[in-house]
């Protein structure tokens, strides 16, 4: 369950939106900050957990515990250092300087958990496995890769801008993605598919001078999709035992999400 402070109550299935009141236990300076009770990884189970909406660590902490959605860090620090929350999850370099900026907090030595995302292309397809790299290497020296990142990851401010000049060559790459991943792929209030993997792969299909076209697939459809030949690429955070089917390209992203406490 994910609750954001606005009052919104997210729930696998359901569309439920109740009102909720969360108070800081801020009177005036008659309470001590509350202990820490987070000390370890295996601690988060069950907690009060803050995130930055939107982002992949809404559903880490919904998986958790249970999920208090926040739109600003700041007010995000100051929920944990009243109380009101038990800990937070945010991608590292957030965390960082979030921590940095803020009195009372810090990081815990163990990171929550640490991924790879990397497009999933046929075997026998060994040119464009070489194409898509190229061009993730293209995208990682502009700067496109590390705002895209900032911008999903950590609710920074990036938009896109595909790249004049490039040369268009007939044809398009069919892309495969599911389409109940935010903030990796998903539906947006106009029914298109958009999301983190979604600009990736557009702007490795600009770079590329190639059309694109996105496909929904299940989740664990993806590496068959590619395996069989229905797409050419998949993306996402697709299993490890895929490439036993499939050729991965290199990383277009690598996360790592932390734990945030009270000192």
């Amino acid at each position: 369950m994910i609750i954001d402070v606005a009052g919104k109550l997210v729930a696998r299935g359901l569309s439920a939106i109740l009102a909720i009141t969360v108070v800081l236990p801020l009177a005036a300076g008659c309470r001590d900050t509350p202990a820490n009770e987070v000390n370890s990884i295996a601690d988060v189970v069950g907690k009060v957990i803050g995130t930055l909406g939107g982002t992949p660590s809404e559903r880490l902490a919904d998986a958790y515990g249970q999920a208090l959605a926040f739109e600003a860090g700041d007010e995000m620090m100051a929920f944990l250092r009243a109380g009101a929350l038990d800990c937070v999850i945010m991608e590292s370099s957030a965390a960082l300087e979030l921590v940095e900026q803020s009195t009372g907090v810090r990081i815990l030595n163990e990171p929550l958990i640490e991924y790879e995302l990397r497009f999933a292309i046929a075997k026998e397809n060994g040119e464009l496995l070489v194409a898509v790299n190229s061009a993730l290497e293209t995208l990682r020296q502009n700067g496109t890769l590390s705002g895209l990142s900032g911008k999903y990851f950590a609710g920074k401010s990036y938009t896109y801008v595909a790249p004049e000049g490039v040369q268009i060559h007939p044809g398009e790459l069919l892309i495969a993605v599911p389409p109940d991943s935010p903030p990796f792929s998903f539906k947006n209030a106009g029914g298109e598919l958009w999301g983190f993997d979604i600009e990736i792969a557009c702007a490795v299909c600009d770079a590329l001078g190639v059309e694109i076209q996105v496909i929904e697939y299940d989740a664990w459809e993806l590496i068959d999709a590619v395996w069989s030949g229905s797409v050419d690429l998949a993306l996402g955070w697709l299993p490890s035992e895929g490439e036993e089917l499939v050729s991965m390209s290199d990383p277009y992203a690598h996360a790592v999400h932390v734990v945030i406490v009270r000192r």
